[in-house]
């Protein structure tokens, strides 16, 4: 099957700011749109916000007036579900409830005719548990936009047990010709974005309950180095910590208590004050009015070397080398086994591996060694973490950082915690994401297109892991689970798998 034609009606159940959104999408895109909700109040305030976001367009010169008349036309509110017994298409953006999401469904099975195809916006409930009580369970799919369902461009197309295979490849079919990117997911909670993004919130949060940084300097390392549009922090508190805390709550449980999901004891302590983020005015950020926002803590600037040694190697982070040289410094090199390395005076700079400075420096027979941490293109980032083993001199640590500094990087020097903050938020984003694939919940591609499109992520998570290495994220993974001793960073067994093969996710 192909994509609906657009003379099928669609409706949309719930006005609020998710249904309205997709009104206005499938609207835009030729097709007449029921706008229904229990509270004819709220269709009004639904069609409103719609006139308003294509009033927008307009005056950025984007949409053409008539289109924009045209699709507010096409838009039909309605207060009784019987007046949209000629939908094709009924898409349910209600309450996050699984009994009142089938009540709904056995309604619209009665009501709406044989070949309609019942879809629901859910970002967490099971579609195979929704579609369950219905006499035809295979006409139900999910169809899972993001806010704002307007300008997000991806679209989850949730499979459930019963599901149609050829409904689902239509509704894939259907969104991409409403101008958005689909990818399939496998029913299980969380889908493919809300259960891969959680290490991008757990990891910084364990990180800062080690005390390595505070907040806004957790922050600038993963939006500043890796090119995460916020970082995890300042993310959080937009989302909502009651939120935000209850999609890992539902995912915890629902994987009958995964360790890898635990939610974190500070942010519990956050909601429990009531301090919400930017919707109460306090987070990990403080948003009342006459509040300054802190900065991230870089170094005060240090004095740099003339010469440094490049030894193998460097891998990723090869583009430091044109900055050196480029900053005037000389870049001599020398062949090495092993990860590359850079020797800056008496100091070692090297990415992290996984293991903290200090054990790595031990296990090395190093005394001054300095890790610095993933970014995103090691030949553009503005910024660079960095952390000393216990045993490391402060004169060759100031060196190797003012060395840092010359070529043009800030450096945030955070506390020696296990795999930093950038390698280890990556490694287990790709080892989430990885085992998303084992499990079938989606593919490679669709499980990257869904992180790129859904959270914008600047890479996907496997995309990532090939191009570090997939034998290095093993490595970092392994390091951190004996770090830790804790399951939570077991190793994905399809990450072994091409480590040992030394295969791709992407051929």
């Amino acid at each position: 099957m192909g994509a609906l034609n657009r003379d099928v009606k669609v409706l949309v159940i719930g006005a609020g700011a998710m249904g309205s959104g997709i009104a206005h999408v499938a609207a835009l895109a030729g097709h007449a749109v029921y706008l229904y909700d229990m509270n004819a109040e709220a269709v009004a305030r639904g069609k409103a916000g719609i006139e308003k976001d294509l009033r927008f367009l307009v005056g950025k010169g984007k949409l053409a007036e008539a289109e924009c008349v045209a699709t507010l036309a096409r838009v039909r509110p309605v207060t009784a579900l019987a007046d949209a017994g000629d939908a094709g298409l009924a898409i349910e953006a209600i309450v996050e409830r699984l009994d009142v999401k089938q009540k709904l469904f056995l309604e619209l099975e009665a009501l709406l005719g044989e070949d309609a195809i019942l879809a629901s916006n859910t970002s967490s409930l099971s579609i195979t548990a929704m579609a369950a009580p219905l006499a035809r369970p295979e006409r139900l799919v999910g169809l899972h936009f993001f806010n704002p369902a307007p300008r997000m461009k991806l679209v989850e197309i949730v499979s459930g047990l019963a599901t149609d295979k050829a409904l689902a490849e239509s509704l894939h079919a259907t969104a991409k010709a409403w101008g958005k990117v689909p990818v399939h997911a496998r029913s299980t909670p969380g889908f493919i974005v809300n259960r891969v993004a959680r290490p991008y919130y757990a990891e910084a949060q364990r990180v800062l309950a080690e005390g390595a940084a505070a907040p806004a300097t957790l922050d600038a390392i993963l939006r500043d180095g890796c090119g995460f549009p916020m970082g995890p922090f300042e993310l959080m508190d937009l989302i909502g910590h009651d939120v935000n805390y209850a999609v890992t709550n539902s995912v915890f449980d629902a994987y009958f208590g995964d360790k890898r999901f635990t939610p974190s004891l500070i942010q519990q302590e956050l909601v429990q004050a009531g301090r919400l983020g930017r919707k109460s005015g306090r987070g990990f950020y403080d948003y009342r009015e006459g509040a300054s926002r802190p900065q991230a803590d870089d170094e005060a600037t240090r004095s740099a070397a003339g010469t440094v040694t490049v030894v193998g190697d460097l891998g990723v982070a090869a583009g430091l080398i044109g900055r050196f040289e480029a900053a005037g410094i000389k870049v001599q090199r020398e062949a090495g086994k092993g990860a590359g390395h850079i020797e800056v005076g008496e100091a070692r700079l090297a990415l992290s591996d996984g293991r903290t400075a200090t054990r790595r420096a031990d296990e090395e027979a190093l005394a001054n060694l300095v890790l610095f941490d993933l970014a995103a293109d090691y030949a553009s980032t503005p910024r660079l973490a960095v952390a000393l083993a216990d045993q490391c001199g402060s004169g060759a640590a100031q060196l190797a950082i003012g060395t840092l500094q010359k070529a043009g990087l800030a450096v945030s020097r955070i506390d020696d915690v296990a795999g930093m903050v950038a390698l280890r938020t990556v490694a287990m984003l790709a080892n989430e994401a990885a085992d998303g694939v084992l499990q079938g919940i989606g593919s490679a591609r669709d499980i990257d297109t869904a992180m790129r499109y859904g959270t914008n992520y600047p890479k996907g998570p496997l995309a990532w892991a090939d191009e570090l290495g997939i034998r290095r994220v093993a490595t970092v993974l392994a390091n951190l689970r004996e770090h830790y001793g804790e399951e939570r960073y077991r190793v994905s067994p399809l990450i072994q798998r091409k480590a040992i093969t030394g295969a791709t996710f992407h051929e």
